[in-house]
């Protein structure tokens, strides 16, 4: 199914809400077992086992071999390290700063090094040069945050 621009752009704007619905209910599971780093590791199982459930039900695929997935490079694996340190992130900061500060600093982070990605075409992106404009959107972004956080 090939998305429109448009429907990308709605999906990913839903999806926002979804994130930061999630740093507060980690946080609330955070209260139930005493430990950032269990809660992370509930949260990725209970997410893992509904991919694995999505995926049989969908795909018309099946699992590569083991000895295929032994030849990806090292660096190919990060994404659930960093989807691991982000969720454990938001879990410990969240209920110190609030909603709005910890979505706000992440998605500024985000749209920091999405442009520097996008400009020297790291990692699998197209190029996009960096332009006055997308400067400009960035420092809107980071004065947003600031009048988040400081109001």
């Amino acid at each position: 199914m090939q998305l429109s621009k448009e429907a990308c752009c709605a999906i990913a704007l839903l999806m926002g809400t979804g994130v930061t619905l999630q740093a507060g209910v980690n946080s609330q599971l955070r209260l139930v077992t005493g430990s950032p780093i269990l809660t992370a590791l509930l949260s990725f199982s209970v997410g893992t086992l509904v991919l694995l459930v999505i995926f049989l039900l969908t795909s018309t695929q099946s699992l590569p071999p083991l000895s295929t997935l032994g030849g990806i490079s090292w660096w190919k694996w990060m994404g659930g390290v960093l989807g691991a340190c982000y969720i454990t992130t938001v879990i410990l900061i969240a209920p110190r700063i609030g909603a709005a500060n910890t979505i706000g600093f992440l998605v500024a982070g985000q749209l920091i090094f999405a442009v520097v990605l996008d400009h020297f075409g790291l990692i699998g992106f197209s190029p996009r040069s960096v332009s006055l404009y997308r400067v400009l959107g960035v420092l809107l972004m980071l004065a947003g945050v600031y009048l988040v956080q400081k109001y």
